[in-house]
Order: C-alpha cells, then structure tokens, then sequence
C-alpha cells in the first residue's frame, strides 16, 4: 500500500530519478547534521558561555542587596560595572512583562533557560535585539537592568554553518549530477534507438558508458543485427520462391491454353487460385521489403487508394479527411498494400466500404468502415493472428483466402511502431478497422 503511494508521486523520467536519489542523501545529511550539531554543540557552547555570565549577573545583583542606601548601591554599581561591560539602570521603569524571544534565533531558548535556572530573582529577559541582551531582576531597591553583548552568551554565527552546508551541498549535488547525466545519456540513446527501430528506422548507436551500459548497448546492436540479417534472409528465399512458383504456374496457364476452353476452366480456376494464394504468402512474409521511410502526405496515399479502387469497379468511398495535410515519415508502398488488404477484406464481406485518415501531432490514424457483417469483440484478437479465418462470423461465401489480410495490416502498422485496431463501425454498421501510427 505504501509503495503503491510512492509509485504514484515518483518522477517519471530518468533525469528527475537521478536528481531525487542525488537530493534526498543530501537534505537527510544536513538534516541530521543541523540536529545533531547545531541544536546539541551550540545549544551546550552556549550553555557554558551563559553559565559564566550568570556569576557576573549575580555579582551585580548581589551587591546591590548587600547595600541599604540606593544612593550607595548605585555608587557600587558604577564601580564594576563598566569593567564587566555591563550596562545597569537602578532602579529601571522599563520593565516588560514577559520574555522576549525571536522566532527564528536558534539559541535563544537555551539563553533564557540557563539565566533564569542561574540567577533566582530574573523578572524578564529580552533578546529582541539580535546584538544585545537585556536582563532584569529584582533587588531591595526595586528592578534592575542589565545589558550586555549577545556574543558573550551564545555562539555567534550559528546560522553560517547553515548557509555553508547548503552551499556546498548544492555545488556537490551538481557536480555529482553532471556525472551522473554522463553515465545516463547512453542509456536514453540506447532507448531512443530502439524506438526508432521499433518503428523501423535504423539509428547510428555506438555503446558508450559504464561497462554494463556498454554491455546492454552491444547486446541491443547485436539483436539489432540478427533481426536485419533474418529480414535479409526472408526476402532473398521470397525472390527465390517468387521465381520458383511463378514459372510452374505460367507453364501450366499457357499449357491449358491449348485445352479445350470447357474442360480447362476448373483448372484454370485452381491455377488462379493457387496464384491469388502465392500473392497473399508473399505480401504476408514481404511486410516492408523493398520500402523505406520518406516524407509522405496521407492523404495523398488514401487518394491513390481511392482511385485504384474505383478504376476496379469497387464500391469505396472517402469518408473524412482531419488535421493539417503535412508530410509524415511513412513507408508509402506498405501502407497503400496495408489500406488496399482492408478494402479487399471489406468488401469480401459486405458490400461498400469507406476510407479515411487522421493526423494529429502525435499519430497518424487511416481507418476503413464496411456494412458486412463485422467481427465479434471477443474475437478480434484471434481475427489478427495469421492463417485464421473467423467464416462463422464473416460470411463464408464471398472469396477465399488464408487469413492473411489482418495480419499482413498489423504487421505493418508494428513496423512503424504502430497498432491495427478493430471495433464496430458507427456509421456501415459492419467492421471498422484503424491503422494508428506513432509519429
């Protein structure tokens, strides 16, 4: 419960983590230093220093008792006080009713406290002034006051310690910080990097730091490394199978040819299919191949996908364009392959769909509505994994496929860092799904 507390109010970033570790052993020092220092070393030097004065005060008071005249008993003041140093009125008409202590002065508690348990007969003690201290006390002849300087009861300067610890705590925590900022900044160009290549761009990182920084940075680049060569892999055994397939088939086309019209239309019909089958293979295992980031505007992609749809005959129209028409970092041929895999899904299943886009500061947001059948909220997650057809739901008898469409979308939307969404179409009534990208 308490670190759950804790978790809510801790910084979020690195930086600000670093400086609260960096701060909060500094401010408990000094904490523990001023309480232990200030209030037990002053409070006892000044302890010592007003226990010495208390004699020379009851020295004063004592010899204006042991006189029965006033007149005398200021003369015998007069005589000591000055080599005391210390100022006396008898008998004084300015008498205050209570002590007088600042609210900030450190060690004036400890002043009154020792002077009023020294000397019995003390009326009031002023330490209004911060360079003085007043004292009266009571005698035979009525109340007497008596000045001195402050500096001979406490320790001066208590607060420099103070204003010192700060400083140099402060100089220290900086210095400490700039290091310390040294020792992170690989750790956010790690991060960084990883972003970006988590939304497919490839950003020069060379492991700096501490040698465990340096060792996660060399595993990064070593991860980054395999995946690179993987995807090289994949799309050199895809231009092979894209050879090896296609001149089989086109062989066998133009061998059926020569048939008879009638009885070679089933398999033309099975030659065609296991070409629409090799096309959805492909584009599933081809994701950005051949593509890389450039500024493109999205709404000019949704333009290009809406005109290729109407020159097929298909029932797509443009739903809404939002936000400031400026160029964003996409992968224009993997998005134009991701929008026309959601209207071919569309309008597999219903019978007009409906395309738009979205941009905002902060992400990019293509969507396709359909007026099918839509897909059951449950089983959305299931309709994004690869090789799965949801026919139940999605109404068996309009094309073939592999269940592919979905997946090739998402895996798109994940090269550049970003998500498919799935839910109900407000406006069709059928499947809307969403490609939202990071920008």
């Amino acid at each position: 419960m308490i670190f759950g507390w804790l978790k809510t109010y801790m910084p979020r970033g690195i930086y600000a983590r670093a400086g609260l570790i960096l701060v909060l052993p500094v401010l408990l020092l000094q904490l523990l230093v001023s309480v232990v220092f200030i209030q037990r070393h002053f409070e006892g030097v000044t302890r010592l220093m007003t226990s010495a004065v208390n004699i020379e005060l009851r020295f004063l008071i004592n010899t204006v008792n042991a006189e029965t005249d006033l007149a005398v008993a200021r003369t015998a003041l007069a005589k000591i006080d000055a080599p005391l140093e210390i100022g006396t009125v008898l008998p004084a008409v300015d008498v205050i009713a209570g002590d007088i202590l600042p609210f900030v002065d450190l060690t004036g508690g400890t002043v009154i406290e020792t002077l009023r348990n020294g000397i019995a007969d003390v009326l009031a003690v002023s330490l209004e002034d911060r360079r003085r201290v007043i004292v009266w006390a009571e005698t035979r002849h009525g109340a007497l006051r008596m000045e001195l300087m402050r500096s001979r009861v406490s320790a001066s300067n208590p607060h420099q310690l103070i204003v010192i610890m700060v400083v140099l705590g402060g100089l220290m925590t900086a210095i400490a910080y700039i290091f310390l900022r040294n020792q992170l900044r690989p750790i956010k160009r790690m991060a960084r990097a990883a972003a970006d290549y988590g939304k497919g761009r490839i950003t020069p990182f060379t492991p700096t730091g501490a040698v465990e920084v340096r060792a996660a940075g060399m595993a990064f680049l070593d991860m980054r490394n395999r995946l690179e060569r993987q995807t090289q892999s994949r799309t050199m055994m895809l231009s092979g199978v894209s050879h090896d397939l296609r001149t089989p088939l086109t062989r066998m086309r133009l061998g059926l040819s020569l048939l008879d019209p009638k009885d070679a239309e089933p398999l033309t019909h099975d030659v065609d299919d296991m070409e629409r089958l090799l096309d959805a293979f492909l584009d599933f295992a081809r994701t950005d191949a051949g593509d890389s980031l450039e500024p493109t505007i999205p709404s000019q992609i949704v333009a290009a996908v809406l005109e290729d749809a109407k020159r097929m005959g298909q029932d797509v129209t443009l739903g809404a364009i939002k936000g400031a028409d400026d160029p964003v970092s996409l992968r224009p041929l993997a998005i134009r392959r991701a929008l026309d895999n959601l209207i071919g899904n569309a309008l597999r299943y219903g019978s007009r769909a409906e395309i738009g886009v979205s941009v905002t500061d902060r992400a990019v947001r293509f969507w396709v509505e359909d007026d099918g059948p839509g897909i059951p909220p449950e089983r959305y997650d299931e309709a994004l994994s690869p090789f799965v057809r949801l026919d139940p739901a999605r109404n068996q008898d309009k094309g073939s496929g592999v269940g592919l469409g979905l997946s090739i979308v998402a895996d798109i939307a994940r090269t550049h860092g970003g998500v498919l969404r799935l839910g109900k179409s407000a406006r069709l009534g059928g499947l809307m799904a969403e490609v939202v990208l990071a920008r």
